[in-house]
């Protein structure tokens, strides 16, 4: 299927052989700066990682548990939405994905880069101070496919989902004219030298994607069954794939193509940033044979198992290149655990994804955003340590940049806070305050251990409850009440004013962080919307 993969599909130990034989001393080599390993799981939530969980998760993660163990696990960290796309975007760019023109869900399969390319990320920042970079695994943040307007009928959204499509020879002839082009505005224009992955596991196009051309050119639909042996929900999602596609294969071959890239810049002159974007544990659920029925919760608690794996796998890599101790490793979620792949049945057998939150995926509750994060970087961050400070994903920006000594320019990383203090063991806070939102842009202000929802429910657009109409905005004691149980907006209308004028000037200044006003790239939608219970 993958020919090109073949070679690097292979045992740790034997890779690091392979680069020990090409005269690479990876032990001996030494940097000023650490190198920097973002993993990045895909709707892995609070409650899967077993040392988060201890009482009422059930799935074993030895080797996540393992890496907290010897480093730094946050309690309160957040991801920038209750979804990928933007989450994705506030990591890559220290900014509010809200700021841009993605007030609302995802991008969809076609759609142009949502990352301008002027704008700073934390690969540029780092490559610009002799850091090698790489980005390996799923991507969704948009691409410039340039779609000839012949065949733009072939790539328009709705022809996403087909039933039992059929390729004719326009297909063909039009994929051919599409995948045989280079794609511009992916990751390789932000900053990365190099791109190895997919856009997202489960919609189009089936194909691997290196740097900045498709591995291969589709030539058949994915069949329909294919997606819907794994994801019943989204069962006839096909679009081009390549010939004998395997949804399995995905994990695996980005998680090789993870530790050969470890080795072979552990070998190169130069620290190095890689942020490995996994696939897992998000839907199609495509275990593979090894981890089927290992949990006995079903596919998605396998599927959680199979990507603990797969971080076990990229860490051994890292010790095998004798750079472990100088790398700074970084885990954490990009959402939750998406509540369709049978959280009900989990909870019945003691498993609860969300830990003690409320919410799942797409929820602006705490179950929707507060995601794992996990640091470890030996010599500077003390084992088995936990901190209670409030972080977000969007701080990763200005703390790579601090720690590579780059200068962040301005009108960049306008919602980032170096945290690196707290990773020296300091106990005063970086952030005041976070803002996360729904799948359909609820916004929720956490600030002092209160959290503002401006919106009556869940936000995520029929997956959640639609709220109490007569309260329609929330207020909860985050400190007193972590499962947010209690709505105290109508009791408390001072603090709900007080969170309301906060917000406010967060939208309006373009910015969290001190400095100068920003400018949104959109007008920032307001919520409530309207005094009727939003469209939930």
């Amino acid at each position: 299927m993958i020919p090109r993969l073949r070679n690097i599909e292979v045992p740790i130990t034997l890779l690091a052989l392979t680069w020990f034989t090409w005269g690479g001393d990876l032990v001996a080599k030494e940097t000023a700066k650490p190198n920097i390993l973002i993993i990045y799981a895909d709707d892995l939530g609070y409650g899967d990682v077993a040392i988060y969980n201890p009482e009422r998760g059930k799935i074993p993660t030895p080797n996540i548990d393992q890496l907290a163990r010897q480093g730094m696990r946050f309690t309160d960290a957040h991801a920038s939405a209750a979804v990928c796309t933007p989450s994705r975007y506030s990591l890559l760019t220290g900014r509010y994905h809200w700021r841009s023109r993605l007030q609302d869900g995802v991008l969809h399969a076609w759609e142009g880069p949502l990352i301008p390319p002027d704008r700073p990320t934390i690969a540029s920042l780092a490559r610009e101070k002799g850091y090698q970079t790489a980005c390996i695994g799923k991507w969704h943040l948009g691409w410039n496919w340039t779609i000839p307007e012949e065949y733009a009928d072939l790539f328009k959204r709705d022809q996403v989902k087909n039933y039992e499509a059929i390729a004719t020879e326009r297909h063909r002839r039009g994929w051919e004219a599409v995948f045989g082009q280079s794609i511009h505005g992916g990751p390789t224009a932000l900053g990365f030298e190099e791109y190895f992955g997919v856009d997202l596991p489960n919609w189009p196009p089936y194909v691997f994607i290196e740097n900045d051309r498709t591995v291969g050119i589709p030539s058949d639909f994915l069949p329909s069954q294919m997606v819907g042996r794994y994801d019943p929900e989204r069962a006839n999602v096909q679009g081009p794939a390549m010939p004998d596609w395997k949804l399995e294969a995905v994990l695996p071959a980005i998680t090789s193509r993870a530790c050969a890239y470890v080795l072979k810049a552990a070998a190169a002159p130069g620290p190095f940033l890689l942020y490995f974007s996994l696939t897992s544990p998000h839907t199609p659920l495509a275990v593979n044979a090894e981890w089927r029925g290992k949990s006995g919760l079903g596919l998605y608690a396998d599927f959680v198992m199979e990507t603990d794996a797969a971080v076990g796998e990229v860490l051994a890599a890292l010790e095998a290149s004798g750079q472990a101790e100088n790398t700074l490793v970084i885990l954490t979620s990009d959402n939750g655990c998406a509540p369709y792949i049978g959280v009900h049945e989990m909870e019945k057998s003691g498993h609860f994804p969300s830990g003690p939150l409320r919410g799942y995926k797409a929820d602006v509750w705490e179950g929707g955003h507060r995601v794992p994060f996990i640091v470890r970087w030996p010599g500077h961050v003390k084992p088995n340590s936990i901190n209670h400070r409030l972080v977000h994903q969007a701080d990763l920006f200005r703390t790579i940049a601090e720690i590579a000594e780059a200068e962040v320019p301005e009108g960049s990383g306008e919602d980032s806070f170096s945290f690196l203090s707290l990773l020296k063991g300091e106990e005063t806070p970086t952030r005041p305050h976070s803002v996360s939102t729904s799948f359909h842009g609820v916004p929720a202000l956490q600030w002092g251990g209160w959290k503002y929802i401006a919106a009556p429910g869940s936000g995520s657009g029929g997956r959640g409850q639609k709220g109490d109409p007569e309260q329609p905005v929330q207020l909860y004691n985050l400190a007193e009440d972590i499962g947010e149980t209690h709505n105290l907006a109508v009791a408390m209308p001072e603090k709900v004013a007080e969170m309301q004028a906060l917000l406010e000037k967060l939208i309006a200044d373009g910015r969290s962080t001190p400095g100068p006003p920003g400018k949104n790239d959109v007008e920032v939608i307001r919520y409530p919307r309207s005094k009727a219970v939003p469209k939930d």
